[in-house]
């Protein structure tokens, strides 16, 4: 049975999308097409099978709403800490509990870190239980073809894992328990989780009303 470690680093909130942070008025950089939006894929690591979500998003917001962004789409509840890594170069919240701690992400955007299509870097939330996630550049849409409000979810599949489970190996015992009612494991798991998962469950339309509260309207393309 898993339970939640004691000495892991809690970052417990009443809502995790209740702490964002605006989206800069005035981007610290000029890209050639700055009012694009990024489609971006989020799939768990080592997780079979995938775990994943596909979003847009501006290409302009800032790395803290981007967490906020991934902790609603995934399902996580903000629990832990985070952080953003390209190659070795790690981007967080300040922090004294790690040294050398990351480059503070308050004032750094997405398109800082991934300049456009085919570009990827990896997320890592719960520094205990280590998930990490590829986000991956797909598609660079022009802001005046979508007409919807941003961050948007449009598609993904299965359910986010449960807080504190232990990880991706943690993860395969606890679904394997869950799937399996004759499972020494099965009831005393359901216990845990409040009675009910369903590991093939995503809900877009909820995802959406979860996003719909760090929404902002796509850019509109400048006419020269």
């Amino acid at each position: 049975m898993v339970r939640a470690a004691a000495s892991r680093p809690d970052r417990r909130q009443s809502n995790p999308v209740d702490h964002v942070l605006p989206l800069p008025q005035d981007p610290p950089l000029r890209f050639r097409q700055p009012d694009d939006v990024f489609q971006i894929r989020i799939s768990l690591l080592e997780i079979e099978p995938s775990i994943w979500r596909r979003l847009l998003v501006p290409q302009d917001v800032l790395l803290p709403r981007l967490h906020s962004i991934i902790q609603a789409c995934m399902g996580w509840t903000d629990s832990h800490l985070h952080q953003f890594k390209v190659g070795e170069v790690c981007f967080g919240e300040p922090t004294r509990e790690y040294e050398p701690g990351p480059i503070d992400h308050r004032r750094v955007t997405l398109n800082q870190i991934l300049p456009g299509r085919g570009s990827s870097c990896i997320y890592e939330y719960d520094f205990g239980d280590g998930w990490e996630h590829l986000i991956e550049v797909e598609d660079e849409v022009p802001a005046g073809e979508v007409t919807a409000t941003l961050p948007r979810c449009l598609s993904g599949e299965r359910a986010c894992p449960p807080e504190d489970c232990g990880g991706p190996h943690g993860y395969a015992e606890f679904a394997a328990a869950i799937r399996d009612p004759l499972h020494e494991e099965h009831e005393s798991y359901l216990q845990w989780v409040g009675g009910a998962f369903n590991p093939e469950a995503f809900d877009v339309n909820r995802a959406n009303r979860l996003l719909s509260r760090l929404a902002v309207r796509p850019p509109k393309r400048t006419r020269h």
